[in-house]
């Protein structure tokens, strides 16, 4: 069974792509940028075209939200037992199936800034270079990126050297969209209810910040933003930031000694308190970093910015004591007063939502071999969508689209991926018709 077409995911995956929509850091609006509405139009009018339910625009903030009502049939004793009870959004459950959510966002890292996206879709890879950009002399090489050589003979779409793609998350949009449009093309298939949300911002750490979760009310979900179709992550960091105020004392140079206090130094030497062995570029898997991100000042005054993350919430919780004792430490040689720190967590790891919740990961395992692919789990080495809203009450694991080398020009998307991608999210919702929820889940 062909799910969908190959050409039209290309051409739809390239229609979203062409919409700029960076989001920016350190803007209290939601959206950051007024840009990722033009993505959101387009997507409710899709989904209304479509014949999508209950699609909503949230004008305001930025969201996209449609469902597609369950068609499962129900005998006379399994609508008796129904007659009680709601789904999480309210509404009178018809099913016994699970409502399923599947989420991606609309913006896309500005690592790279531009006004404009060119995708360009190779039709057939052919192993070798491939010039995105003649003037500049800008390629993708299979020797520089390895994994392009599991792509020969692939459809991909590919940037033309200057600006990121926006396969993160575009390639989760795309399939998403074919997903609800195979489903209201082919009603012959069973499914439960399937509820989907299209989120801004998630670049800059607020894609479900305003999402209204009784539009996308769901007893699982999934958001699509990985990497290799075939991936299944449910852990990530525990994460918290840390922000520094150094106080100095500045004094003219000729006469520093025993007066001047540079606040400058004072964060050089807070900086070598951390392990320098625990730093993003010495670790990997499982291993937790303190990073800093940003460092300003003078001799008078300086402020230090750190992000903290560790998988474990034990050793988080001690990566955080050891900032304060840093932060002690300097204070204590310098005189109190001389060191703020405000140190504040942003989220946790969702596996100890998801964990309880087996099924989640069985179910995507399973739709993930039978669409013939390997099952790829691996900790998440940063944040998610689904972080947050396992921690809001929707366990929410997170599945691979065949995006490549994101928030880079080299930045590209296989489009046989993304076709797979597509398969394995109709398995899922497949299964989950099969799936009854016990007396707990379901509600009253």
């Amino acid at each position: 069974m062909v799910f969908t077409d190959r050409k039209e995911t290309a051409e739809r995956f390239i229609r979203y792509a062409s919409i700029c929509t960076q989001s920016e850091e350190n803007v209290p609006d939601t959206p950051s940028t007024a840009i990722q509405r033009d993505l959101a139009i387009l997507l409710y009018r899709e989904l209304k075209e479509m014949g999508a339910s209950d699609v909503v625009y949230d004008e305001e903030k930025c969201y996209v939200y449609a469902e597609l009502p369950a068609n499962l049939p129900a005998d006379e004793e399994t609508a008796a037992a129904l007659s009680r009870r709601s789904d999480t959004a309210g509404k009178r459950r018809t099913c016994l199936a699970p409502v399923i959510g599947f989420a991606a966002h609309m913006d896309t890292s500005n690592a790279v800034s531009a006004s404009e996206i060119h995708p360009r879709l190779i039709e057939s890879y052919d192993g070798g270079v491939i010039t995105l950009n003649e003037q500049e002399g800008i390629c993708l090489s299979p020797e520089e990126f390895p994994d392009l050589k599991d792509q020969t003979g692939a459809m991909l779409v590919v940037t033309d050297g200057t600006s990121v793609l926006g396969g993160d998350d575009k390639a989760g949009v795309t399939q998403i969209m074919e997903l609800m449009r195979f489903y209201l093309a082919h009603p012959e298939y069973p499914h439960g209810t399937v509820r989907i949300m299209f989120t801004p911002d998630e670049e800059v750490g607020n894609g479900t910040l305003n999402a209204d979760l009784k539009q996308f009310a769901a007893d699982y979900a999934y958001t699509v933003d990985g990497s290799t179709v075939g991936e299944l992550e449910y852990e990530n960091f525990n994460a918290a930031g840390a922000r520094l105020i150094l106080h100095g004392l500045s004094t003219h140079p000729g006469d520093a000694k025993d007066k001047m206090r540079n606040a400058l130094q004072m964060a050089m030497d807070l900086h070598a308190l951390l392990p320098e062995a625990e730093r993003p570029e010495h670790t990997e898997g499982y291993e937790g970093f303190f990073h800093l991100i940003s460092l300003e000042g003078t001799c008078d005054e300086a402020r230090m910015e750190y992000i903290i993350r560790d998988h474990d919430r034990g050793r988080f919780e001690q990566r955080k004591e050891l900032m304060r004792e840093a932060a002690h430490t300097i204070e204590a040689r310098c005189g109190e007063g001389t060191v703020d720190l405000i140190l504040e967590d942003s989220y946790y790891n969702m596996a100890e939502k998801i964990l309880p919740h087996p099924e989640l990961i069985d179910i995507a395992s399973k739709a993930i071999r039978d669409a013939g692919l390997t099952v790829r789990t691996q900790p998440i080495r940063g944040g998610t969508d689904g972080c947050r809203l396992s921690f809001s009450g929707i366990p929410c694991p997170n599945l691979g689209t065949g995006a490549y080398h994101y928030h880079s020009r080299y930045e590209y998307v296989s489009v046989d991926e993304m076709v797979r991608g597509v398969e394995v999210l109709v398995r899922i919702v497949g299964t989950f018709a099969g799936y009854r929820l016990n007396d707990e889940t379901a509600g009253e």
